[in-house]
């Protein structure tokens, strides 16, 4: 059985999954579909055709839904898909997408979203990932699973950032980062691995110094990162995160996030 308040305003033809919690003045509009044993803490807003997964729960002030930041938004009616067992927490925003970049931003299972972090329009978010209090995304990203962005970071438009990356706070991201990179500083540079990470998600030693290896060959080697690159191309056999990391820069579009000392050339 779902508990709604009744100082909640829930639209005709929303849906409202089994065991679900609606508190106080939130409002729910009529494309809405919530899935089962959520919890919408208060004055929670949801519109456009959002989707919400079973076990999130959602606290005050959060805005899921609301129309694309965009210039080129029209008034279309675009969704917002949220997986299951997200955390949101208060004030934070999700956009729906945008028609021109395929109408549906998607976020995956288990995030958890601290307080005024952002989600633009058209973003592509992974399963597990944590954005710290105004962690913010452009419109258009792509963000992998296991992804830590810090405190009041943001996130350019059309950035990639591979999984099990690790985002310091206050970072502009301005490029691609790699898989299981780590970045930091005022425009986001590569700093090396992100090994408490890749140790959380039980890399072995062995493991460990494959992917350093590669690192170090590929982004402190001699000669030009291009050379670099061309030469590292047959150790992607060695180690599935090398196959990840090559692959992810061979699909790249924008430039990618560099070492300060490469940043500089």
């Amino acid at each position: 059985m779902s508990m709604i308040d009744p100082t909640a305003r829930i639209a005709d033809g929303a849906v409202v999954g089994e065991g679900t919690s609606i508190g106080p003045y939130c409002v729910i509009g009529p494309n809405v579909v919530i899935g089962e044993n959520c919890k919408l803490v208060a004055h929670v807003h949801i519109t456009a055709q959002t989707t919400i997964g079973a076990g999130c729960t959602i606290y005050p002030f959060a805005s899921l839904g609301t129309p694309p930041q965009s210039l080129s938004y029209r008034g279309e009616l675009t969704r917002l898909e949220i997986g299951q067992g997200c955390t949101i927490r208060e004030s934070v925003t999700m956009n729906a997408g945008t028609v021109g970049g395929g109408g549906v931003t998607r976020v995956g299972d288990r995030g958890y979203f601290m307080n005024c972090s952002h989600v633009g329009h058209d973003c592509q978010v992974g399963n597990d990932v944590i954005f710290a209090t105004s962690a913010t995304l452009g419109g258009h990203c792509e963000i992998g699973d296991f992804v830590f962005i810090g405190g009041l970071s943001a996130v350019h438009q059309f950035t990639r950032v591979g999984s099990q990356v690790m985002v310091g706070g206050v970072c502009g991201v301005r490029d691609d980062i790699i898989p299981f990179g780590l970045v930091n500083g005022q425009y986001a540079v590569l700093e090396g691995l992100n090994i408490i990470g890749m140790k959380r998600r039980k890399f072995t030693r062995e493991r460990l110094a494959t992917v350093r290896a590669f690192y170090q060959k590929l982004f402190h080697g001699d000669g030009v990162f291009a050379e670099r690159l061309a030469a590292v191309q047959p150790l992607a056999a060695e180690d599935p995160a090398i196959a990840e990391i090559l692959a992810f820069i061979g699909k790249g579009k924008r430039p990618l996030c560099l070492p300060a000392v490469d940043g500089k050339h």
